[in-house]
């Protein structure tokens, strides 16, 4: 089986490197590597996630799905001072993250491996969960990922999505609106959809 980023234990030889990335107006220290999502920068998609969020009208915590190396879930964290969990399958990504967040002085997140929401307490709810979900594993993937984050919210809370429409942001913007009462498309920029689903 070929190595992915969504892979559990990559087995591409480890070569980290760091860069820096400015993200809500915060400067940040990234380190990476091979055999994570974006190794080399923080990637568009996810750079328009993280200036298109804005915090949902109720409280409580937040939920990064697919973390990588922690770009989203960092800056969300240090700009809005609400605690992130932050979750990925890909166990190096996993200590990226972790290294990454000290590496930065945010503590306000907890981050762990999770195959999806293995790992999350069944009775664990947030109020906002984002994710720039990992396209290549494919469809049932992404709409597990929509069905589960759908569980996990609050009443009020809001599922924040970046896809690209030629992979597929119609028909996830059809699957969210099976179980979601109000969908937006938040922006679009370079074929990237951000989409905000609503749990009323």
């Amino acid at each position: 089986m070929s190595d992915h980023y969504y892979s559990e234990k990559p087995t591409v030889q480890s070569e980290r490197k760091t860069w820096s990335f400015l993200l809500k107006g915060h400067l940040f220290t990234f380190q990476s590597d091979r055999g994570v999502f974006s190794k080399n920068e923080v990637d568009f998609g996810s750079r328009l996630l993280i200036e298109a969020f804005d915090l949902p009208e109720i409280e409580g915590a937040f939920l990064d799905v697919g973390c990588g190396y922690g770009p989203i879930g960092l800056s969300i964290a240090k700009y809005f001072n609400r605690h992130v969990d932050m979750i990925d399958i890909n166990e190096r990504a996993v200590e990226l993250a972790k290294d990454n967040a000290k590496l930065n002085k945010v503590e306000n997140v907890e981050i762990f491996q999770s195959n999806l929401f293995e790992n999350i307490q069944e009775d664990q709810v947030y109020a906002a969960i984002l994710t720039n979900p990992p396209i290549r594993a494919g469809k049932k993937v992404v709409h597990q990922i929509f069905e589960r984050s759908f569980d996990h919210l609050s009443d009020g809370g809001e599922l924040w999505v970046v896809i690209q429409k030629k992979q597929g942001a119609p028909s996830a913007i059809d699957k969210l609106n099976e179980m979601f009462s109000e969908v937006d498309v938040v922006e679009k920029k370079k074929g990237y959809y951000i989409i905000k689903a609503k749990k009323c």
